[in-house]
């Protein structure tokens, strides 16, 4: 078996995530690998933005959030599969974030989303344009 196979998902358009998340388990799939799905959530707690949400928000939106990235594998997948997966979710920068899950786990491949780039993306450069250029493994990006 080799390394595992992280797919990073934004949770917000449900089309591009199955997309990205279809590739990736194909990916796992072809070379044996263990397939991880991570979510990355805003972090909202060190800042005077944090006192506009309830205490446990936090707690509350990692839960769902796992429990949505769960729910798309089983739609997608298939129980059996979905049993396999690693449902990660992360709180921070997105690509900083998807770089530092993909180097803990030891992941040989990022699979990742990207949508047509506005004017701001190519000034400030978007997520997938990020982890690209900072990876250390490859990356797969799914357009």
């Amino acid at each position: 078996m080799s390394k595992p196979v992280l797919c990073a998902l934004e949770l917000s358009d449900r089309e591009t995530d199955e997309k990205v998340l279809t590739q990736a388990a194909k990916l796992a799939d072809l070379e044996g690998s263990q397939l991880d799905v991570l979510n990355v959530l805003p972090d909202f707690g060190e800042s005077w933005v944090s006192g506009f949400f309830e205490k446990h928000h936090h707690e509350k939106a990692v839960k769902e959030a796992t429990r949505r990235l769960s729910e798309l594998c089983d739609k997608l997948l298939g129980d059996e599969r979905n049993a396999k997966v690693r449902h990660l979710v992360a709180t921070g920068t997105a690509y900083q974030e998807i770089l530092k899950v993909a180097e803990k786990a030891g992941s040989g491949l990022i699979v990742i989303g990207a949508h047509k780039p506005d004017l701001k993306d190519y000034l400030l450069g978007p997520n997938a344009a990020r982890v690209i250029r900072h990876s250390d493994c490859s990356v797969f990006v799914v357009r």
